[in-house]
């Protein structure tokens, strides 16, 4: 992908969370799980698994991609994700990375659930 126009620091945070943690107006504005999404998220059993697939989601539509270690989302992200499915301890996101496999099979129902598409593939 070209970066040519973007600065040696620009490309280092491209594609993950900024240093400084979101203000809650940010996380009302863009990590609300709307009535769709929480039914998406609450079809999954265990509060490990709606918030590791409530965070998974919020952080592709924040980002434009997923992380390689879903532990790497701020804490204020988790928390909020966690009151919004539920999930009493958000610290039981350390419990959703144990089965490896339940990541990759969350990312891919996103990606069929929301129509999203790889930029390196392309849409068709």
């Amino acid at each position: 992908m070209p970066s040519g126009f973007l600065s040696a620091e620009q490309v280092a945070a491209y594609g993950r969370y900024a240093a400084e943690e979101p203000s809650r107006a940010v996380l009302e504005r863009f990590f609300f799980l709307d009535d769709a999404d929480g039914a998406e998220a609450g079809k999954h059993r265990g509060d490990h698994n709606r918030l590791g697939y409530a965070v998974q989601l919020m952080t592709v539509r924040h980002l434009g991609r997923f992380l390689p270690d879903v532990l790497d989302v701020p804490a204020v992200v988790v928390d909020y994700q966690a009151e919004q499915v539920g999930a009493a301890d958000p610290s039981c996101l350390k419990q959703y990375v144990e089965r490896r496999a339940t990541r990759f099979e969350h990312q891919a129902e996103i990606v069929t659930v929301y129509g999203y598409v790889s930029f390196r593939h392309g849409p068709g």
